[in-house]
């Protein structure tokens, strides 16, 4: 089975919190993730466009490569993507004590991070045109914080059910929301500038929810461009 692998981006001093981006994929699949994935291209699109908010924020901004595309079963009790996420978030841990941890997924990296919520460094979740399913938990997101957003011309993923996962979120999770992004599609390509401020917004957010600072006001005020 290919490796994951991880970019980290830091910012020049210690960072009060790290922002790990996970990529979306497809149902099935074990081609490994390359350079010429589309998917892992989009969140590297995006990854480039937020670099300089998200590290002006005093924030380390890694971004993690699944080994495969797929969500797959195969010998162990958790799908492809999620012993991935289980290793970066560990990395994270390593070499940043303390520090709390946002993952900002897309897709079926934001299904995979609500699977991983429960690592000691996560602090919430931010889901962009998420995959879930019913059967997908929630008790990994007590404590934590979930922002999801969703466009109404997404025809991949499903809108409706990302609003009943937030729904049953609720009950487990210290705060949950969601946001309606409007005339939207799944991929991110269509007004991204939308997307990158979303996600910048709602990262900090989150990280403001768990760990409340004076300067958050002034972040998002230099940010939200």
């Amino acid at each position: 089975m290919p490796s994951p692998g991880l970019d980290r981006r830091e910012p020049t001093g210690d960072p009060r919190g790290l922002v790990l981006m996970l990529h979306g994929g497809a149902k099935s699949g074990l081609n490994e993730v390359g350079a010429r994935s589309a998917s892992f291209r989009r969140t590297s699109a995006m990854r480039n466009a937020i670099s300089r908010r998200i590290l002006g924020a005093d924030l380390s901004l890694w971004l993690l490569r699944f080994g495969v595309r797929g969500w797959n079963y195969g010998s162990g009790p958790e799908p492809s993507p999620v012993p991935d996420a289980r290793w970066a978030l560990d990395q994270a841990a390593a070499a940043h004590p303390g520090v709390p941890v946002v993952l900002l997924g897309h897709s079926m990296g934001a299904r995979t991070a609500v699977y991983v919520a429960d690592h000691p460094a996560v602090v919430g979740v931010v889901a962009m045109a998420p995959w879930l399913e019913p059967q997908d938990p929630v008790d990994t997101l007590d404590g934590r914080h979930l922002i999801a957003g969703h466009g109404s011309r997404d025809k991949i993923t499903s809108a409706r059910m990302t609003r009943a996962y937030v729904d049953r979120a609720s009950r487990t999770a210290a705060s949950a929301e969601f946001v309606d992004m409007g005339r939207l599609g799944h991929y991110m390509l269509h007004k991204p500038r939308e997307w990158n401020r979303f996600a910048v917004r709602s990262a900090l957010e989150v990280l403001d929810l768990a760990v409340p600072t004076q300067a958050h006001e002034e972040c998002l005020d230099r940010h939200d461009s």
